[in-house]
């Protein structure tokens, strides 16, 4: 998971974090909490496109997921 606080918001940071991943860890997917609006955004911002949901998390709590990938441009 990535978070960062909200001081460090809006910076750049998160998309080089992001691209790091993608670039040294093969990161190509992310599972998003779809109460998290602006997490989400912030992926589809990074090219990432939501391909399935669910109504709970791993543990079945009550909190949807979201999982995106990385769209093939």
């Amino acid at each position: 998971m990535l978070f960062l606080v909200p001081d460090k918001r809006g910076n750049g940071l998160g998309r080089l974090l992001v691209e790091y991943g993608m670039k040294h860890c093969g990161v190509k997917s992310v599972t998003v909490n779809e109460q998290n609006p602006e997490a989400k955004g912030f992926y589809e911002h990074m090219g990432f496109c939501v391909y399935k949901r669910t109504d709970c998390d791993e543990q079945g709590a009550p909190y949807p997921l979201l999982y995106m990938e990385i769209s093939q441009r």
